[in-house]
This record gives C-alpha cells, sequence and structure tokens, in this order.
C-alpha cells in the first residue's frame, strides 16, 4: 500500500507543477511518456526473467492454474461491463480498456494515455490504484467469503508482486504458485489486450 500511496503523491506533484505552468517547455513538449513505457516494458521483461518464482509459476502450468487468469479476466470485463450502464459520458470500449489494467496502473494508464488522452489516462491510474488498495485492505474479507482464488482474482496483475504477501497470509502459501501465474500473464496481457480494444 506504501508504493501506491507514493506513486499517487507522484501524480500529484506531476499534476499540480503542470499546472501551475512551473515545468520547462522541453519537458511539457516532450514525448516522455512514450520512452518511459518502453523502460517499463524493459524492466517488467527483465523482472520477469530474473524471478526464479515467476519461471516456476509458468512451468507448473496445467488446465486449473491457466483457469485463474483466464477467468479474472472474463470478470472483469463483464463487471466492467455491467458498471458502464451507469456511466454516459464515457464509451464502453474506452471503459474496457481501463479494466483491462488489470491492477497495473504505471503500465495501463501509460499506454492509455497514449491511445486517448490524458483524462483516461488518470481514470486509469485510479481505477487500477484503488483495486490494489481494495485487494490489500479486503483480502480477509474475500478470501473468507467468496474463497481462496476471489483475492487472487481482486489482485489482477499485482497478485505476483505487491499484494502477494497479503495474498499468501491469508489463503496460504499453497497458493502462492497460482497468485504468481496469474499476476504474471495478466502483466504480460495487459498492453496487448489494451491495444487491442482501443484499436
Amino acid at each position: 500500500m506504501k508504493g501506491s500511496l507514493i506513486i499517487l503523491s507522484f501524480f500529484a506533484v506531476g499534476a499540480f507543477l503542470g499546472y501551475m505552468g512551473l515545468l520547462p517547455m522541453w519537458i511539457v513538449q516532450g514525448n516522455f511518456a512514450e520512452y518511459a513505457l518502453f523502460l517499463l516494458m524493459f524492466l517488467v521483461g527483465i523482472g520477469i526473467g530474473t524471478d526464479p518464482r515467476s519461471l516456476e509459476a509458468l512451468r507448473s502450468t496445467n488446465l486449473r492454474i491457466i483457469l485463474v487468469p483466464l477467468t479474472t479476466i472474463v470478470g472483469t470485463l463483464l463487471g466492467v461491463a455491467a458498471v458502464s450502464v451507469l456511466i454516459k459520458n464515457i464509451s464502453l470500449t474506452d471503459l474496457l480498456a481501463v479494466g483491462s489494467g488489470f491492477g497495473y496502473y504505471s503500465l495501463s494508464s501509460i499506454y492509455i494515455t497514449e491511445l486517448r488522452g490524458e483524462t483516461l489516462g488518470v481514470i486509469a491510474l485510479l481505477s487500477n490504484v484503488m483495486r490494489e488498495i481494495i485487494t490489500l485492505l479486503l483480502t480477509p474479507v474475500f478470501a473468507r467469503y467468496f474463497g481462496k482464488l476471489a483475492p487472487i482474482a481482486a489482485g489482477g496483475a499485482t497478485s505476483m508482486d505487491t499484494t502477494l504477501p497479503i495474498i499468501t497470509q491469508y489463503v496460504g502459501k499453497d497458493y502462492a504458485i497460482v497468485s504468481l501465474f496469474n499476476g504474471t500473464m495478466l502483466t504480460i496481457l495487459v498492453p496487448f489486450l489494451v491495444t487491442f480494444i482501443l484499436a
């Protein structure tokens, strides 16, 4: 949760500096978001490639473990479609792209900003940060009332890193590989799903 608050603080400071016109023009007019995206994708690849737990999760796949990220994707998109009835000023396509971040706020918000503009990028950032925070706070409730896979699905892409400790604490270490696999697969799929939906 500390990491989410730090990210939000940096976002708030950047928004404030931009709004007040306190940034030099070479920063404002530069295409730094695209370069940051390339760097972020490179670092994600390094993180997945060097993490033995992620590789172990990928090696231990079977049909049942593959169903976890699949149902997370379907459940998230169905949930977004249901909520879209209440949101009239944003198209279903844009809302589905926001939901396709699966909690991976740094990557999805940059992609969405590049493809649809700053407003939807901010919505993606906030909604995906909220997904992570809700998972961190409500994992005990999800595990107790909805089963051991519920916190993993709620965590989405974050189930491989930031929400993994709280998930394993409440559902057991035997579910750590499932959580890692879910997060790894969703992290890999986020850029493809977001760009596919917005295309």
